[in-house]
C-alpha cells in the first residue's frame, strides 16, 4: 500500500488503515454516493470523509498517472496511434480525437454564473483527448461550466502546447493515394476552430460534394472515440451520472 495514505499511529488511536481509505474512496468514485452516507457508512466523521477522499485520490494520481496517463511526446508514439486509428477507424494521420465533457456539480459559494453552463445546469469541464482505443492521452480539468470547448482549449497548457509543436508531433507525410503531404492532426466538433493540428468536418448538410460527404463520415467516426470514452468513464465510475455534492469544499481543503 502507498505510503502517501498511510498514517502514524498515536497514544490516543489507531490510524484508519490504508486498505479502508482506499476502499472508502474507491466507493465513493463508484458508486456516487454522497460524503455523508460515506461518512454513515464507514462511521467516520464527514470532515474526515472529505480528507481521506482527497488525499487517497491525490495519491492514486502520483503513483499511477506515468503508468496509466502518459502522454505521447516521441513521433514515434503518435505515429503509432495515427496507425491505430487508420487500421481501426479508416481514418489517416488521426493522433487523437478530443472533446469536453460537463461533469454536473452543487453550484460552489459564492460562484455566481461562473459554473452555470448553456446546458442549463452547474459544471466543470473535462477536456480530455484520447486514442483509438478509448485510452485517455491528456485532460484538463476544472474550468468553468461558462466556458466552450474552444475557449477551454485555448487557455489550456495542452492547448498551447499543441500550438506551440512542442508535443514532438511529427511533420506531414505524404499518405498512400496523395502525394500532397499531411499533417498529423486531432479531430473534434464543430465547435473548435479549424488548425493544422485539429481537423473538424465540413460545415452544413446540404451542398457538400461527395467528398466532402465522405470525409464528414470518415472524420466523425474518429471522433467518436472520445464520446464513447466519456460514456465508459461515467458508466464504470457513476460519481459522474449524478451532480457531484461538495466540490467546493474538497478542493479548498
Amino acid at each position: 500500500m502507498s505510503p502517501l495514505i498511510s498514517k502514524q499511529s498515536t497514544k490516543l488511536r489507531e490510524p484508519i488503515s490504508s486498505a479502508e481509505r482506499l476502499a472508502l474512496t474507491l466507493r465513493f468514485l463508484a458508486s456516487g454516493n454522497s460524503q455523508q452516507t460515506m461518512s454513515f457508512s464507514y462511521r467516520i466523521g464527514r470532515t474526515t470523509v472529505s480528507r481521506i477522499i482527497k488525499e487517497t485520490c491525490l495519491a492514486i494520481w502520483q503513483v499511477l498517472k506515468d503508468k496509466y496517463m502518459r502522454a505521447p511526446c516521441l513521433p514515434d508514439d503518435w505515429k503509432n496511434i495515427g496507425e491505430e486509428f487508420m487500421e481501426l477507424w479508416n481514418f489517416p494521420h488521426c493522433i487523437g480525437a478530443i472533446d469536453g465533457k460537463h461533469i454536473a456539480i452543487e453550484c460552489p459559494v459564492n460562484s455566481g454564473s461562473l459554473y452555470y453552463n448553456y446546458k442549463g445546469f452547474f459544471s466543470t469541464v473535462l477536456m480530455a483527448i484520447c486514442n483509438a482505443h478509448y485510452v485517455f492521452t491528456f485532460v484538463n480539468i476544472g474550468d468553468y461550466g461558462s466556458n466552450n470547448d474552444s475557449g477551454v482549449l485555448e487557455n489550456s497548457v495542452m492547448g498551447t502546447a499543441f500550438a506551440n509543436n512542442s508535443l514532438g508531433i511529427p511533420d506531414a507525410e505524404p499518405v498512400e493515394g496523395c502525394s500532397i503531404p499531411l499533417p498529423y492532426f486531432l479531430v473534434g466538433d464543430d465547435i473548435f476552430g479549424l488548425k493544422t493540428w485539429l481537423q473538424r468536418s465540413f460545415p452544413g448538410r446540404s451542398g457538400l460534394s461527395e467528398a466532402q460527404q465522405i470525409f464528414n463520415y470518415r472524420l466523425s467516426r474518429a471522433r467518436r472515440v472520445i464520446e464513447n470514452a466519456f460514456g465508459i468513464l461515467t458508466a464504470r465510475w457513476r460519481i459522474f451520472s449524478r451532480p457531484i455534492q461538495d466540490l467546493w469544499k474538497l478542493w479548498k481543503q
